[in-house]
């Protein structure tokens, strides 16, 4: 585990190595959303611009460009740049509705479109993004990309209802949790990259072994992201530090605790998590079974094992530079610094 804190500047660079990759491309993305998401409505073009101008890495975006540069996709045509907008208006819609599931008020360090706006509002500008995300994927016209990322939208809002139904559950299982980040965050990870295999008419093969890079590097992200909530600094990753506590959320820390936990630490996490809502009081008794358990470490050593599936997952392509700079990133999920 001594080897996670240490390598953020290395895991940045690979970040901005992808972004220097694409960056032409990235800034066409850029373009396209901001055309798609221009409205009459003036309260729609007012909580889109602030929304999508508000940070985040486009990630997704990036990980369409560079999976299609990686498989080869012609560059002389356009589609890898719509499909990428596409991937981050899915993920764009997401978060507000997520903001407004959540009852949060910040986002990377900045008050959530819901806090100024309100949810009715939030939800119904998520749904114009959706809606003209499927727009772009209809205009494509390519079937089986449109099958994916539809399902992967449906996916990510079954694993917010998982998420939900099981709010509260002191001893929810470990394969529970893994299921659910699964459909909430690694499956617009997958379809992100197995979309740039399809976009260059990769074979089954190559659209399997990147759909497994994205899927993997994204399990490793939300399992890093929750662990962010025992020891993160809000001042650099823009999250309160136990967010996900004071919202009910069972994570990997709390689920890895509760299994070490002798029975009458087990009671206290239960009647904890069965109240409306957490004290920080509670909050700091169960920080001290975080740091007693060592549940932070073990939590980003199990995210280590996605990052190394997601790496090898990429061996099946020739070696070249597309392929080293998205195998370096899969760190980045674990030793980021925003």
């Amino acid at each position: 585990m001594g080897s996670v804190i240490p390598l953020k500047k290395s895991a940045n660079s690979a970040y901005l190595d992808l972004k220097n990759l694409v960056n032409s491309r990235l800034i066409e993305v850029e373009k396209l959303i901001e055309v798609k998401l221009d409205s009459k409505v003036s309260l729609i073009k007012k909580m889109s611009e602030y929304h999508l101008k508000s940070g985040g890495k486009r990630l997704r975006a990036l990980l369409t460009l560079g999976s299609a540069k990686l498989a080869g996709y012609d560059q002389k045509e356009t589609r890898d740049v719509n499909l990428s907008a596409c991937v981050e208006l899915i993920h764009s819609a997401t978060l507000l509705h997520d903001d407004v599931i959540d009852e949060s008020d910040l986002r990377r360090g900045i008050k959530t479109s819901n806090a100024l706006w309100g949810n009715q509002s939030s939800i119904l500008v998520g749904d114009y993004l959706l809606s003209r995300c499927f727009e772009i994927m209809v205009d494509d016209g390519d079937l089986e990309i449109l099958k994916l990322l539809s399902s992967t939208s449906s996916k990510i809002a079954q694993g917010e209802v998982k998420q939900l139904e099981h709010k509260g559950e002191a001893d929810l299982l470990e394969e529970t949790y893994i299921d659910i980040i699964n459909l909430k965050t690694a499956a617009l990870f997958s379809a992100a990259t197995k979309t740039g295999a399809c976009l260059a008419g990769s074979n089954e093969k190559e659209k399997s072994a990147l759909e497994s890079y994205g899927k993997n590097i994204g399990l490793a992200f939300q399992i890093a992201d929750d662990a962010l909530d025992y020891y993160s600094k809000e001042i650099i990753f823009g999250k309160k530090i136990g967010k996900d506590f004071y919202e009910g959320k069972v994570t990997l820390p709390l689920i890895i605790i509760f299994q070490r936990a002798d029975s009458a630490e087990r009671n206290f996490l239960i009647n904890t998590f069965k109240k409306n809502e957490r004290t920080k009081e509670d909050f700091g008794n169960t920080l001290e079974l975080i740091k007693k358990y060592k549940a932070v470490e073990d939590s980003l050593q199990r995210a280590e094992y996605f990052v190394n599936v997601s790496h090898d997952a990429l061996g099946i392509f020739k070696d070249c530079n597309e392929k080293k700079i998205l195998q370096n990133l899969t760190g980045f999920s674990l030793n980021r610094s925003f």
